[in-house]
């Protein structure tokens, strides 16, 4: 996907701290929480992402520990899609 894209669907879910899966061109999708952090406009130039995996989410809320994330690359995202409750 292209970042402009990306990054208009994930802008809105950052503001609501939202989960969203993310579909991969040939692996299984992840879901989880985009996380802006000092780095965001370096990766995004990159077209690169830090994601919190979904069993990850209440421990990064807590700590904002980055560790905790992990980066992907957006020209292997197929779609994203909101996580239904």
């Amino acid at each position: 996907m292209h970042i402009e894209k990306i990054e208009g669907y994930i802008r809105k879910q950052i503001k609501r701290h939202a989960t969203v899966n993310i579909h991969f061109k040939g692996r299984p999708k992840v879901t989880g929480l985009f996380i802006f952090t000092r780095d965001y406009h370096e990766l995004k130039l990159k077209n690169f992402w830090r994601v919190v995996d979904v069993t990850r989410v209440e421990q990064w809320k807590k700590t904002k520990d980055i560790s905790l994330a992990r980066i992907f690359n957006g020209a292997s995202f197929s779609t994203l899609t909101g996580v239904k409750s």
